[in-house]
């Protein structure tokens, strides 16, 4: 199954995902994170990895990507676009790009290094194929997205089995989760929520948003800032059991 999380900037994405992760794993199950957020570099830390090369080094690198990329859009789509020549499985996945444990591992589709380098459309395309050539073999693959809805237009979700919208305290996020959900029922996806950094003061949020699709509520913690903060592990939360039990049902 293939899991993807999104929402906007700052609500806890990669969090979410690490701590997903980490409990999925934590019941005997093999997880793939997929780091598909082009300028956010932190989650290999709340998994306690180094960080990874990036996996379109292993296909030429931004340059070719770019190249191709461009071939595709000047053919007028007479062809499709073909990165990945065919469909693969986690070991199959080139392990100098990958890094991790026995339980969960972690690839970076791709990051922007350096000023000037060029948009990030390689990667959204690279997300997409790898997303939809992936096939599994009893492994969970949680995949952490970019903030906001690009990776909607760029067809990232079409790969992925259920997509769960991460919602902190403030209305920005609750019409982002409202256009997540419009969007996602367009594809054919189950769409979930994750209400995340909840205190007395922001618990109305609850009444904003389609509680139906709300899989469980993150407190506000101080340890799990201060992991955030510092980069350090990220603390257990008990909350992720009842999380994952109605993901992965």
């Amino acid at each position: 199954m293939k899991i993807l999380i999104c929402g906007k900037g700052g609500s806890g994405k990669s969090t979410v995902s690490a701590l997903l992760a980490r409990e999925i794993a934590g019941r005997g199950t093999r997880v793939l994170v997929v780091d598909a957020d082009e300028s956010n570099f932190g989650i290999y830390r709340m998994l306690g990895f180094d960080q990874p090369k990036d996996f379109m080094e292993s296909l030429g690198g931004k340059r070719a990507l770019s190249e191709r990329l461009m071939r595709f859009i000047r053919s007028e789509r007479r062809e499709a676009l073909s990165i990945i020549p065919e469909e693969f499985q986690i070991k199959d996945i080139p392990p100098e790009v990958v890094v991790g444990d026995e339980m969960v591992k972690l690839v970076a589709i791709g990051k922007i290094h350096n000023f000037g380098e060029g948009c990030a459309c390689p990667m959204g395309a690279l997300a997409r194929e790898f997303l939809e050539k992936l096939r599994t073999n009893g492994e969970y693959v949680i995949v952490d997205t970019d903030a906001g809805i690009e990776h909607f237009g760029r067809g990232v979700e079409t790969g992925c089995d259920k997509i769960v919208a991460v919602i902190d305290p403030c209305y920005e996020s609750v019409q982002l989760s409202e256009k997540i959900a419009e969007m996602g029922e367009k594809i054919g996806k189950d769409v979930f929520f994750i209400v995340n950094r909840i205190d007395e003061d922001s618990e109305d949020i609850l009444d904003m948003i389609d509680r139906d699709r709300v899989i469980g509520v993150i407190p506000k913690r101080k340890d799990l800032f201060r992991a955030s903060l510092t980069g350090g592990a990220l603390p257990e939360i008990a909350i992720m059991g009842e999380i994952a039990d109605r993901l992965i049902r």
